[in-house]
């Protein structure tokens, strides 16, 4: 019984593990190559291949090994460390990201006649 409770933990925190590499693989993947450069941060090709082996690594391997751990590590200083410093400079789409405006701005101009 307490195995498999434990078996059903290590699940979970492998789902984890895979969610924090692929939201980081595909924040990565919407960013503008320019802005990593702006951001003083590794390039763009470097982060798409480190989040990539990251989320295969936590896929493949058991969560015992050095390898998945390592691959949270990065996922985590992208997330904790680069992410903000490309949303600083304003680099790409990114996911959520409002543009510019009032709320009340249509898609020719203002609601409200200007004022």
């Amino acid at each position: 019984m307490l195995m498999l409770g434990f078996a059903g933990f290590m699940g979970i925190l492998k789902i984890v593990m895979m969610a924090l590499a692929a939201f980081g693989l595909f924040d990565a993947a919407f960013r503008r190559e320019d802005a990593f450069r702006a951001a003083d941060k590794q390039n763009k090709v470097f982060w798409l291949i480190i989040l990539g082996i990251a989320l295969i690594v936590s896929y493949l391997f058991s969560l015992l090994s050095i390898l998945p751990i390592a691959g949270v590590v990065a996922s985590i200083v992208y997330i904790v460390d680069v992410r903000p410093a490309l949303k600083q400079v304003g680099g790409g789409s990114g996911f959520g990201r409002r543009r510019g405006g009032s709320s009340s701005d249509g898609p020719y101009g203002p609601w409200n006649g200007g004022r």
